[in-house]
């Protein structure tokens, strides 16, 4: 007896994988970005990928780049050792390859050899000259310490728990944010506002006087924003606004980031609208916070934001963010392609960056 095709058995399974995956994107909002979003982004800034090259007889050289105005750090052979933006503490230092996953993706890996660490100051042509530089730079250098992507994956999915000599544990698998009563999946499921003492389940001082108490309901989470201000501020040390508003440093929300003094702009704001995308991304650098527009009723405000993380194992521009799709930190792609190249839903959302 002949065999019925399995036809109708694939277009069933294919109907319900797209139905499935639809439930991501409930937003008209998302198919208009997407269908009004220039395409692929261009390459751009071919000197960050060669400029002159030292000598081969194994002595280091410095060079100025412009685009941003930077100093570079080559060996002999031209490779380049370390990177120092002006007006940023962000740095960049080449040491041990290390591999970036986590469970909840294990499809997605990030294979690299930079490493990223704040500088005690922001950088200056000819700082390399100083005394507090060089200081800095003969610790770090080549130092297998914790840096600003190993911090961020110590909140991922199953990242295991760190405490201090209190007790207090300041490290581990961290949530989005408590459930939003009024929500949905795709629809503010979770509420946002949740920020680094909210995790922590501690009041906080900022360096203006203010200090904020933890909610209970936020406890163990961080938003988009909260996120980066654990990674640099908390556990890093960059100075920390307690609202958008008061105070000197890093200010509380993705829009207050994006749109503040504070760093160097590498891709500059130019608006909230799909033609505003930037034309080009390979001017990134890892360490880099990385701006979006993805909700209509939130105006001309930015409302997510992350950290770009250089290319994964397949190519691609990889960012980390906390996002309520996946309850937390993610490289994964749910709620999203994790991907600042191509057209798919945070590329074309990709409204500016900037070093701090």
């Amino acid at each position: 007896m002949t065999a019925k095709p399995a036809r109708p058995v694939l277009l069933v399974l294919m109907v319900t994988s797209l139905l499935t995956a639809s439930a991501y994107f409930t937003y008209a909002l998302r198919k208009e970005e997407q269908a009004q979003a220039p395409v692929v982004a261009r390459v751009s800034d071919q000197a960050a990928q060669g400029g002159a090259k030292g000598a081969q007889d194994g002595t280091e050289r410095w060079e100025r780049l412009q685009n941003p105005q930077r100093s570079v750090l080559r060996s002999g052979d031209g490779a380049v050792l370390a990177t120092f933006t002006d007006g940023a503490r962000t740095a960049t230092l080449t040491g041990k390859s290390r591999t970036f996953t986590e469970p909840a993706a294990p499809q997605t890996r990030v294979v690299t050899d930079t490493w990223v660490r704040l500088l005690p100051e922001p950088w200056r042509a000819g700082a390399e000259r100083e005394q507090w530089f060089q200081d800095w730079f003969k610790k770090f250098s080549g130092s297998e310490e914790d840096d600003i992507f190993a911090i961020a994956f110590q909140y991922g999915d199953k990242a295991p728990v760190k405490k201090d000599a209190a007790g207090v544990q300041y490290a581990g698998d961290a949530a989005f944010g408590p459930l939003n009563p009024n929500g949905s999946a795709g629809n503010d499921l979770r509420l946002e506002q949740s920020d680094f003492y909210d995790y922590l389940g501690i009041p906080y001082t900022f360096r203006d006087g203010t200090t904020e108490q933890p909610e209970k309901p936020k406890f163990r989470a961080m938003d988009c924003s909260g996120f980066i201000r654990t990674v640099f501020g908390y556990r890093s040390r960059f100075p920390l606004m307690s609202t958008d508003t008061r105070g000197n440093g890093l200010p509380r929300t993705a829009n207050g980031m994006a749109r503040a003094k504070t760093g160097v702009e590498v891709l500059p704001l130019k608006g909230v609208t799909a033609q505003d995308r930037p034309a080009a991304v390979d001017v990134l650098q890892p360490g880099d916070l990385v701006f979006f527009k993805l909700d209509s009723r939130t105006a001309d405000r930015l409302d997510h934001a992350g950290i770009y993380l250089g290319n994964d194992t397949e190519g691609h521009k990889i960012f980390i963010s906390s996002r309520e799709e996946a309850n937390g930190p993610t490289i994964g792609d749910k709620g999203g392609a994790s991907r600042l190249d191509g057209n798919g839903y945070y590329a074309a959302a990709l409204r500016s960056a900037k070093r701090l």
